[in-house]
């Protein structure tokens, strides 16, 4: 594995207040490394996806601080924060977030023009991304079209388009049976890690365990120890 790509240190984030304040992150502190594909894994509700999602720069921590690639995450203003996070990050959603009045290569070109870029070239780039999944041949259908593989493919290929240097997937396999789940993790180790990039992602299925370098276990909003992958 590569140089230090993420450091969390004491990650809190709480709901509420008084004696409805819910604590859901506790003191969480790890780090991620370059060319690493890390697992955050355990039982629902033990805190995995608010840790995701602090990491990300979507939700703003109660406590404890982020770097991603010596970029204190959230001392940036907001504008700053988003530029950060479209140019850095790919994030792929449990429920795939994609568009249904768009066709395939729209939504993965979307990044691109959320970026400025010309249509017809974010289109292009949207095109070898699809290529790359190996799903060229669905570029102009609309997702509703597609198998929930073949969605979860077009969602990675546009967390990809930016070419990020973190790629963070929140249970990727939920909702795809376990053939179909093991293509999706193989594909991401075989085509989308490399020394550059970072993968993080949050799971409770064991099917896909043999793919992580590192398996961190989370219970009650702590992370309780680490496990060595099969990869």
């Amino acid at each position: 594995m590569g140089p230090t790509a993420i450091v969390a240190g004491d990650l809190t984030k709480t709901f509420g207040s008084g004696d409805a304040q819910t604590v859901a992150v506790s003191g969480a502190s790890f780090e991620a490394r370059f060319g690493e594909m890390l697992f955050i894994v355990g039982p629902s509700g033990s805190g995995k996806t608010t840790l995701l999602s602090m990491i990300s720069g979507i939700l703003r921590p109660s406590a404890g601080r982020v770097r991603m690639k010596d970029v204190d995450l959230w001392a940036l203003d907001a504008d700053t924060l988003a530029e950060f996070r479209l140019n850095t990050i790919g994030f792929v959603f449990q429920d795939y977030h994609l568009f249904p009045r768009l066709t395939t290569v729209e939504n993965v070109a979307i990044p691109l023009i959320l970026k400025h870029a010309d249509w017809g070239v974010a289109l292009a780039e949207g095109r070898k991304d699809l290529d790359i999944v190996g799903l060229g041949d669905r570029a102009e259908l609309p997702p509703v079209k597609l198998s929930g593989g073949e969605q979860q493919r077009v969602a990675i290929a546009r967390a990809l388009v930016s070419r990020p240097d973190f790629l963070i997937l929140d249970e990727p396999t939920a909702s795809l049976d376990g053939d179909t789940g093991r293509k999706i993790l193989q594909f991401l180790r075989e085509k989308v890690l490399n020394p550059q990039r970072c993968i993080l992602i949050v799971t409770h299925d064991a099917r896909i365990f043999e793919y992580a370098d590192r398996i961190m276990h989370m219970e009650d909003g702590r992370i309780t120890g680490y496990e060595a992958g099969h990869a």
